[in-house]
């Protein structure tokens, strides 16, 4: 049997963790084109999940590997690839990271942006770019968090690697904009909508960003699900909501949780001005009451209204008693 490796996590500096991935195909993020991917395909390159390796697996041109490879560059010049983001954002940084790729890592990157309203490539090859990152050296088989160098709105992103090589995974830390309209009822915690997870207790199972997809969950380990707890207390998360408002509907989902769903929920809010997310979890012990506890069933939509009328609102502390698992959390309010 092979044994599969799995790449660690970017410990995440304070302008990633404010952010979300505005390169995620879940949220609409997709490789449109490149000089080449013969070992690989640029689609790995945006996938959510971490790399991975396997030990002796190999396909019809070479070794597998999870990421974007090119072939050994045998003329001058270099390889490149475009990709369109999820959402129209701000970009504040990226994780150029090679996991898994050692002596076949793109020896250094550069990477460009633009606003385009096509997807054609040749519209976009013709297309006036920014350069956001300058050509920046790489090593093999780790995370590179890079900050942008230029401010601005962009939809596309152009990548060089110098001169050829892999990259395992791409991701673009930023914030999406223009996606609410004051007075207009949204999903105010979607990560579509700049939602983003702050803080939580525990995340053994599964992250608090997966609450804030698109869609219902496609299985257990696509929500956020907490270890079995043998202690008082219940577990939780915090929300930093894309867009103040006030909320008026809260959507549970606990979707493919059946033995293992909370026994029930509570939510707190609250407006919030300065500070730091760290300092948020202290804070967040004492915000008024949303929604009073109530009980969830498993596999299942619940809905709740008539919430207490606190205003408008920029967090949420969302309270599984004891523990369990959620698929998705759906936060529907008027953006100010």
């Amino acid at each position: 049997m092979q044994q599969t490796l799995i790449a660690p996590a970017a410990e995440l500096p304070d302008w990633a963790h404010r952010s979300i991935n505005l390169a995620d195909p879940r949220l609409g993020a997709a490789g449109l084109a490149c000089s080449d991917d013969f070992f690989a395909p640029l689609a790995r390159m945006l996938d959510p999940q971490p790399a991975q390796f396997i030990p002796g697996k190999y396909d019809d041109n070479g070794k597998w590997m999870d990421g974007w490879e090119t072939r050994r560059k045998r003329t001058t010049g270099h390889d490149w690839a475009i990709v369109r983001l999820g959402r129209r954002g701000r970009i504040a940084g990226f994780d150029v990271d090679t996991s898994h790729f050692t002596g076949n890592y793109a020896p250094a990157a550069m990477i460009e942006a633009t606003v385009c309203d096509s997807d054609d490539v040749a519209a976009l090859q013709a297309a006036s770019w920014t350069e956001l990152l300058p050509a920046t050296s790489l090593g093999g088989n780790r995370h590179h968090l890079l900050p942008a160098c230029q401010d601005g709105e962009w939809t596309h992103l152009r990548l060089h690697i110098y001169p050829d090589g892999g990259v395992a995974r791409l991701r673009v830390y930023g914030q999406p904009v223009g996606s609410c309209t004051s007075g207009e009822l949204y999903d105010l915690a979607a990560l579509e909508n700049g939602g983003r997870a702050v803080a939580w207790n525990d995340a053994h199972y599964g992250v608090p960003a997966n609450l804030l997809l698109p869609g219902r969950g496609i299985n257990m380990g696509d929500g956020w699900e907490t270890r079995r707890r043998r202690e008082p207390g219940n577990d939780w998360c915090l929300i930093a909501l894309g867009h103040p408002g006030t909320l008026a509907r809260i959507e549970v989902d606990t979707a493919h949780f059946k033995g293992n769903f909370p026994d029930r929920c509570s939510l707190q809010a609250a407006w919030v001005e300065g500070g730091t997310d760290q300092s948020l979890v202290t804070q967040s012990m004492f915000w008024p009451l949303l929604l009073p506890e109530q009980p969830l069933a498993m596999d299942s939509i619940h809905v709740f209204e008539g919430l207490a009328a606190l205003g408008p609102v920029t967090h949420v502390r969302f309270n599984i008693h004891p523990d369990g698992g959620v698929s998705r959390l759906r936060l529907w309010g008027r953006a100010l």
